[in-house]
């Protein structure tokens, strides 16, 4: 849903703070292997439906053995194929953060920070600091990396030489020569996921990952699933809805996806937003008087200088990489995600402007999750597979050119990066199976959708889409900047959400905070 292999911020904050002592300070150490996610002595069955056939894998008592400062984790097993259960299997790797009241609990909150691709797990590990205390003492936090994704059984398409190519490769061609190195490392992505995940890739949509999250309710012992997802993991929650109504406890889907979009819209709305975003970041540079202009006019304008310029000249990088225009351009959307990140905006273009490209370059690696000794997840190499296989997309090169005018009119900045981002899908081994469509999830208890009027990532309109077409959906609207609206600063959205969650009291109306 994002640019070519973006993942939700909150995932790659969630990596950052999960080695730095944050997660330790939110936990409370638990008991050995062995314990249920809900506390005391270990379920017997799941509680809840089960779909004739699943028996085997919703009654599951997988060992939680330690990993990390007071969290759990364990290995749980579901089919390849929920069509033939009875054939091979996928593991999924899943972290828990035990309650701190554990005799007080609610019961199990699953997390999921977006993609697709983002590591759930990491997201766990951060809890501390991506979630209120409220929540850490009245639920068990469990985050998992979905099927292909990270310590799950992943998908694997690339090496590090040949993703650092594909990722620096020109995102908007200006001419056929262009067009087709593109389309080559296009090629060769497609064709080294299905030489090294071709047995995988046809099970890895967003509805197979959806009755994955049903499993593990059903493991836990929970009768009705609690869930915040972010960005991504919105779709992930409403086609859980839209296939288990009668098993929706409490859903916060926060940065919210129009499932009903088609592809198009979503790509044109994105890059409308993207424009949004850098509009706030520029009027508020401005503002201060910053290094970039003294107007917001001023501002834009070197920063559309930087991208002009890396795209005839890249910049020198780490001595090893250099900063091309595709490059530049993830360094610059990165930190319009998380308002806190925009003084790293203007020091990277600035340093851009006078030559240097090593800030950028460390914007797109942290985008990316590019660290010194290569990628630390397949985060790049998910978000296609799952994108390409949920929803009819860019389908040739010929329908690329076709459709780059009205892109471009769309967005100048950022239109052709998000037509062409979607290339590999037309060359993808796997046909899609899923297409835009409403969901209503007819009968589910209230859900609740958060938008963020400046977000750039899932544009404003979309979180209003959603909450309209879900029968029992309620809005909250935080009027901000930055991906996604829970816990970023606005008391008035924490406490709708928090009391919804903790109580199942939801707004009684669409709120604006």
């Amino acid at each position: 849903m994002m640019t070519r292999r973006t993942i939700a911020a909150l995932a790659a904050l969630a990596v950052l703070v999960s080695g730095c002592g944050v997660a330790s300070r939110a936990q409370d150490s638990d008991g050995a292997g062995g314990v249920s996610p809900g506390g005391g002595s270990t379920p017997k069955g799941p509680t809840g439906p089960v779909p004739a056939g699943l028996e085997k894998f919703y009654s599951q008592q997988p060992k939680w053995e330690r990993c990390g400062s007071g969290n759990q984790c364990a290995t749980i097993n579901v089919p390849l194929d929920y069509s033939n259960p009875a054939g091979k299997t996928i593991e999924l790797r899943a972290r828990k953060v035990p309650a701190r009241d554990r005799t007080g609990k609610i019961g199990t909150l699953f997390v999921n920070p977006g993609g697709p691709g983002a590591s759930g797990q990491q997201f766990a590990a951060g809890a501390g600091f991506a979630l209120g205390p409220a929540l850490l003492r009245k639920f068990d936090v469990i985050g998992w990396d979905p099927r292909g994704v990270g310590d799950s059984t992943p998908v694997s398409c690339l090496d590090t030489e040949q993703m650092d190519k594909f990722i620096a490769t020109d995102g908007s061609p200006d001419n056929d020569a262009e067009i087709t190195d593109l389309n080559n490392e296009a090629k060769i992505l497609a064709d080294g996921c299905e030489k090294r995940s071709g047995d995988l890739l046809p099970h890895v949509s967003t509805q197979d990952a959806a009755r994955d999250i049903d499993v593990l309710r059903g493991i836990v012992g929970d009768s009705e699933l609690y869930y915040l997802g972010y960005s991504y993991g919105t779709l992930l929650g409403a086609t859980y809805a839209e296939l288990f109504p009668k098993n929706v406890g409490r859903l916060v889907l926060d940065g919210a996806i129009d499932p009903s979009l088609s592809s198009e819209v979503n790509n044109l709305a994105q890059a409308k937003g993207f424009d949004t975003a850098l509009d706030a970041f520029a009027a508020d540079c401005a503002q201060r008087s910053c290094r970039l202009g003294s107007t917001k006019a001023e501002v834009l304008a070197n920063v559309d200088k930087l991208i002009n310029e890396t795209d005839a000249k890249p910049l020198p990088g780490d001595g090893k990489r250099q900063v091309t225009q595709a490059i530049a351009v993830l360094g610059i959307i990165f930190p319009l995600y998380v308002k806190e990140y925009w003084p790293r905006l203007e020091d990277a273009v600035v340093d851009g402007l006078d030559g240097k490209g090593a800030r950028l370059l460390a914007n797109a690696d942290d985008y990316t999750d590019r660290t010194a000794s290569g990628y630390s997840n397949n985060a790049g190499e998910a978000i296609y597979a799952v994108n390409c296989l949920d929803r009819p997309d860019l389908t040739s090169v010929a329908q690329g050119k076709a459709e780059e005018a009205k892109y471009k009119a769309a967005s100048p900045r950022f239109g052709s990066f998000l037509l062409w981002g979607s290339l590999p899908c037309a060359n993808w081994p796997v046909k899609p199976t899923g297409k835009p469509h409403v969901i209503t999830a007819a009968g589910s208890k209230p859900i609740v959708v958060v938008g963020t009027t400046r977000d750039p990532a899932t544009p404003y309109a979309w979180a209003v889409g959603l909450a309209k077409q879900l029968e029992n959906g309620v809005l909250i609207s935080r009027d901000g900047d930055g991906h996604t609206g829970y816990h970023e600063g606005n008391k008035c959205v924490d406490t709708a959400v928090e009391t919804y969650l903790l109580k199942g009291t939801p707004p009684s109306g669409d709120i604006e905070c």
